[in-house]
């Protein structure tokens, strides 16, 4: 039997994207300025960015940066565990550990190394890890390449994962899902799954990602929203690179669990600890994030009028209370052509398409931030009605 060429399988898989609208396309940024973009030459009004809060170009932050790196250098220089574990790496997880209410963090490079350390370090190849279906890509990956069983139950159904834990009751168990799902921007049912998890002897790990910063009493996040502690949800993920604006990622939790991931933990043990300056950027967008209440509550007012103009314009919404609205077009066809129209009008607003999203679920993926204006949000509104209107009438190419 011939063996495959590689190059040949990736021009097939390659043709197949592009008769579904399904390949992508990387986008150059050349100059951010707040929620402005210069992409192509051409300035454009960003709705995809998660800096949900406005932190990415805030000037302490920024300042924090540039003062660390001209002190510190620009890189850790080893892992963490050799010399690259420096003050700013302490006093960071520190005041994650604080603003959390828990009593230790782990500070990582990416939210994906800490989803796989999470699994890799807690379960072995009897155990299973049962997820919601629409977890994000890191959770699902970080099951199979810890070699544990992967077992997922309907989006947001407790009563489906209470059924996936029972019909696996053979060694230990992790029930894993995100707080605000990424592509849908609702909220996981954590109370119910908090109850899941205790009567079925499961460890409840939450991928915070997106609610960190924009959720909760301070910005605490979904778990703090729900009214859980560190009892209920032993493990939790807080990410730099969301509301915060920079990089990176946190593990915060039980102290026990996460001492054994500082001591076990493939992602953290064998890389190069975050750069200092982009963890005191981080620290710096920490504090503001806890202090500036502002930001939040303007985010609340923005996700109000977006809601509320999307009704009076028809559009079709999924029902998200978070900065994550999307606009549901049907087919990968019509949410390109929607995409590219809304740009011609001024906007960047991204269509997610299968297989980030299930089949007919192709959307225009709206992100909102504290810098957006009321008047902004309401020209985005008009300029994608506008183009649903066109593709609908046959005005606007869906090819």
């Amino acid at each position: 039997m011939a063996r495959i060429d590689i190059h040949d399988r990736l021009q097939g898989q390659r043709r197949q994207r592009l008769a579904q609208g399904r390949q992508r396309q990387r986008r150059t940024v050349a100059r951010r300025d707040g929620v402005r973009l210069e992409v192509d030459g051409r300035w454009l009004t960003g709705f995809c960015s998660s800096d949900y809060l406005g932190l990415a170009s805030q000037f302490e932050v920024a300042a924090a940066l540039q003062d660390t790196a001209a002190r510190e250098g620009v890189g850790a220089t080893a892992s963490h565990l050799v010399c690259g574990h420096h003050a700013v790496h302490e006093q960071l997880e520190r005041e994650m550990a604080e603003w959390l209410g828990v009593p230790r963090a782990l500070l990582f490079g990416s939210g994906f190394a800490a989803n796989l350390a999470v699994q890799q370090a807690l379960l072995e190849d009897s155990d299973v890890c049962v997820q919601d279906r629409l977890n994000h890509a890191s959770l699902i990956d970080a099951s199979r390449l810890a070699g544990c069983r992967l077992r997922r139950y309907p989006h947001l159904d407790a009563e489906g994962a209470m059924r996936q834990l029972r019909n696996a009751p053979e060694g230990a168990a992790m029930l894993a899902t995100d707080g605000v799902f990424s592509m849908d921007g609702d909220v996981a049912p954590l109370r119910a799954l908090s109850l899941v998890a205790r009567t079925q002897q499961a460890l409840l790990y939450v991928d915070d990602a997106h609610g960190v910063g924009v959720l909760g009493p301070e910005g605490r996040g979904s778990v703090a929203e729900a009214g859980l502690d560190a009892n209920d949800v032993p493990l939790q993920l807080a990410t730099l690179g969301k509301a915060l604006g920079g990089y990176g990622a946190l593990v915060a939790g039980d102290a026990d669990l996460v001492e054994h991931l500082a001591g076990t933990a493939r992602p953290y043990l064998y890389t190069t600890a975050l750069p200092p300056a982009l963890a005191a950027a981080s620290l710096a967008a920490l504090r503001l994030a806890r202090r500036d209440e502002w930001r939040r509550e303007r985010l609340r007012e923005l996700i109000g009028l977006f809601r509320d103009g999307a009704s009076r314009f028809g559009l079709d919404l999924m029902p998200s209370a978070t900065p994550i609205q999307p606009v549901l077009c049907g087919g990968e066809a019509a949410a390109l052509a929607m995409s590219a129209a809304v740009e011609r009008a001024g906007f960047l607003v991204t269509a997610i398409r299968p297989p980030t999203v299930p089949e007919g679920g192709s959307r225009l993926r709206v992100i909102l931030s504290a810098l957006h204006t009321p008047q902004q949000v309401q020209a985005l509104l008009a300029a994608i009605a506008d183009a649903r209107d066109r593709v609908a009438g046959g005005r606007e190419a869906v090819a």
